[in-house]
Formats: C-alpha cells, sequence, structure tokens
C-alpha cells in the first residue's frame, strides 16, 4: 500500500468507522483495521480503486452491515458453562491429546498467530489490553488478527478432524 495513500485515507476512514461502529456494534478501531485489510486485498488483487475516497465508505458500510448480521446471530451463553470436574482417566487422556494436537497446530501458524493464540490459550485468561501489551499491537487490531488466526487454524485442523 502507497504511504500516500494511507495519508490520505486515514482521516475519512477513523471518522467513517467511528460513524458506522455504534450502529453495527463494534470498536471503531475493528472496523478500521477490517477495511484496511479490504483494501490491501484489493490492491493485490486489482490494484488500487478508481475513486479511493467512495470505495472506503462503502467498504466502511459493507464490514459494518457485515459485523452486524455477524453479531445477530451470535449468541452469549445464558450461564457459564461449567467445568465436569468427574471426568474418567479415558477421557483426561483424549483430552490431554486434544490441547497437545491443538498447541502443535498453533506452532505451526504463520506471522504472530502462534504467540497471539498462545496468549489466547492462557490459563490466566489475559485481557485484550493485557494480549495487546504483550505482543505490541494496538488492541483494535486484536479482534480482526484474533479472526485470521482462527481461519488458519481452522485450515490447519481440517484434515486432520477429517481424517479421524
Amino acid at each position: 500500500m502507497t504511504p500516500d495513500l494511507v495519508t490520505a485515507l486515514r482521516p475519512l476512514l477513523t471518522a467513517e468507522a467511528s460513524a458506522e461502529a455504534y450502529a453495527a456494534g463494534t470498536d471503531p478501531g475493528d472496523l478500521e483495521q477490517a477495511v484496511w485489510l479490504r483494501l490491501l486485498e484489493r490492491l493485490d488483487a486489482e490494484g488500487p480503486p478508481l475513486d479511493p475516497q467512495e470505495w472506503l465508505r462503502r467498504a466502511v458500510r459493507s464490514e459494518a452491515r457485515r459485523t452486524r448480521r455477524t453479531s445477530r446471530l451470535e449468541r452469549p451463553y445464558a450461564v457459564e458453562p461449567v467445568d465436569d470436574g468427574d471426568l474418567g482417566p479415558e477421557q483426561l487422556a483424549l483430552a490431554a491429546a486434544r490441547g497437545r494436537a491443538l498447541r502443535a497446530a498453533v506452532r505451526r501458524l504463520p506471522g504472530r498467530c502462534p504467540r497471539l493464540m498462545e496468549a489466547l490459550l492462557s490459563p490466566e485468561d489475559l485481557t485484550y489490553r493485557e494480549i495487546a501489551g504483550e505482543l505490541g499491537i494496538s488492541q483494535g487490531s486484536l479482534g480482526p488478527e484474533r479472526s485470521r488466526c482462527l481461519g488458519c487454524l481452522r485450515r490447519l485442523l481440517a484434515p486432520e478432524v477429517a481424517a479421524r
């Protein structure tokens, strides 16, 4: 991405994301990150848009709609799921094997995904702010980054799950 394009679009993106985020039920920073990613993908595939400002406005609205649709489908647990403490030795062995397989797959992820996923899987139950500080990235970029890493992890684990 060219620095002048980033410089030109940053104020507009910040304003548009701030305007759309509340109605979409998301953080403006997450919306900005998603649009920057979409722009990078577009630059790689098609080159820069003819009218970058109009493209950016449409992209922000599109990402906000996607976020609203996703949030309508996601439902929080009514109560916290409980850990069944009376597992037998077989269930404990299977759970340990699944945990080892998951951590091995996490280590094979690209980029900073292994560190992010290890922080998310940490028994210390770190907050997004703590994870962002540990990884040296903005808190607003954790959501989109986590989504990308989970997508990579799903693709990595799909053949292993299908093989069983």
